[in-house]
This record gives C-alpha cells, structure tokens and sequence, in this order.
C-alpha cells in the first residue's frame, strides 16, 4: 500500500519517532475518509486540488485551528512529494493550497480593577516576606520590566534621588526607567526590612530569605501563587504583568514609543502588539455598551 511504504520511508529513513510516523498516517486516513465521503472512492493518487480545498474547508468548520490544519497539510505534502519521487504520481496536489493563516496570539494581561484588588485588598503577609513579594508583583506592573531584569537588579542600580532604576536587558543593553512616588514608598519599606531581617546578603535587591538572589522559577511560582489570587487567566507569569503594564500604559494615552522605549524594545512593531490588545478591549467594551453592536 502507498501510505504504509511511505510511513516505512518515514520510520527506517528518515528515522522519525513512531509518535510522529502515526500522526502522519492518521492525517491521510483522515484525508481519505474524506475522500470517501466525497467522491465514494478512496485511491490516493486521483486526490486534486479542488478536494484538498474541500477538506480544508470541512475540517475548519469542525473546529480545528489553523495551527491543526497546517500541521495535517505539511504531513500531507510530505506524502505526495515522496509520491512523486516515487514516480507514482506525475503532478502534486498540493503544489499550490495555501493553509490558512494562523492568528497571533494576543498577550494576556490583567485588567486594572484586577491590578487594583490584587496590590490593594490581597493579604501577602507579615513580616520580611510579604513586603518583599508584593513589592516584586507591584515592581513588574509599574517598570513593565522582564523577569531577568527584576532578579539582576541590584542596589546600586537604584538611584532613589532621581527616581530612575538602571535595567540590564537582553544582549546586556542597559535602560532607565522612572519610578513614582508610590513605589518609592514600597522600595525604601522593603529596603528597611530586609536590611533588618537579612543582614549577610548578596548585591542583589530582590533576596530570598537565605539573602542570596532569586532563580527564576522562583519568581515565576511567586508571581503565579498572587495572580491566582484574583485572576483565573491560563497564564500567570511575569511576563503577564509586563503586558498588563504595556496596555495600561497605552489605555491611558501613552505613546508608542515612549512605550516601547520602557519596555527595551529594539523595534516598534515588537511593542505594537499591544495597539491590537487594547483594541480587542475596546471592541469587548462597545459590544457589551452599544445597542445596536
């Protein structure tokens, strides 16, 4: 049979894992099901283009995703190429299907009201561990800055008469990003604690009790644990909280690139993405308001 000589080809030559080599067998069962159904037969060598459409179509309208798709498209143009090859075949079906494109996935980010029940009404704790977790959830929102930023911060690199922290980013480029009064109050409560608490520590800023600097996993389940607490978002992560601060800065008539400046980024249709974020929110906004959305 022409799939089980192909899927051999796949196993033996191209060494593929059996995960792979029956996902791809089931993607040409699937197709020639289809086949079946359509033109009551099932021989592989008369699939067009037009029936490829057909079945693109058809699965769209499952529910598969784009993503799904394409995936079950390139096992598919695997197969006939290796036909063609083969000789079994003199023209490839799929020469000229294009897949359907995928949809970039918007940022995840938190709303303000959540922000707000989150660093004002959420209990972090007494004592030397919950100054220091909430300050590092309310530094994420107010700095936008990455996670790697936020551990390699170190005394130094905070300049409390300025009102200014020194970041290091990727490709170690470094940035200053301005700090209000509100966080100024956070930091230098914190600084106290910990100086109090943690007496032999490292340069680092941010120290666990042990007074050594943090890990990021560390900081990811610490950020996890407090989102959790107000939001039931998939993701949690630091990375959450940096795009919470990108659209709310944006929300309340920032720029682009005063944005894209805070955030370290080299282009600006890196920071753009969040132009699309806040207009998805807008359109919730108009749907749930207008009469007539």
């Amino acid at each position: 049979m022409l799939t089980d000589s192909f899927l051999d080809y796949l196993r033996y030559e191209r060494n593929y894992s059996d995960k792979t080599v029956r996902a791809y067998g089931e993607d040409i069962a699937q197709l020639q099901e289809f086949m079946k159904e359509e033109m009551g037969e099932s021989d592989l060598l008369r699939v067009d283009p037009d029936l490829i459409r057909e079945w693109i179509v058809s699965l769209m309208d499952k529910g598969y995703t784009s993503t799904s798709v394409n995936r079950k498209l390139s096992s598919l143009r695997s197969f006939y190429k290796y036909l063609l090859k083969q000789g079994k075949i003199i023209v490839d079906p799929l020469r000229k299907i294009v897949g359907p494109k995928n949809k970039k996935s918007l940022p995840s980010f938190l709303k303000e009201a959540d922000m707000n029940r989150l660093l004002d009404d959420t209990d972090f704790g007494e004592g030397f561990k919950g100054c220091r977790d909430r300050l590092i959830i309310e530094m994420f929102y107010a700095t936008g800055m990455r996670r790697s930023e936020l551990i390699g911060l170190d005394d130094k690199d905070i300049d409390f008469s300025a009102s200014l922290l020194k970041v290091t980013g990727k490709r170690n480029k470094q940035r200053l990003i301005p700090f209000g009064e509100e966080l100024e109050v956070r930091m230098r409560e914190y600084v106290n604690v910990r100086n109090e608490v943690v007496p032999g520590r490292s340069d680092a800023f941010f120290v666990r009790e042990s007074g050594k600097r943090f890990q990021p996993t560390q900081i990811y389940n610490l950020v996890k644990r407090n989102l959790s607490k107000v939001v039931t978002l998939k993701k949690r992560s630091p990375h959450v909280l940096r795009h919470t601060f990108a659209t709310t800065m944006l929300n309340n008539e920032a720029t682009l690139g005063a944005v894209k400046e805070l955030l370290g980024h080299t282009s600006l249709a890196t920071t753009e993405i969040y132009t699309h974020t806040t207009f998805e929110e807008l359109k919730k906004v108009y749907k749930q308001a207008h009469p007539r959305a």
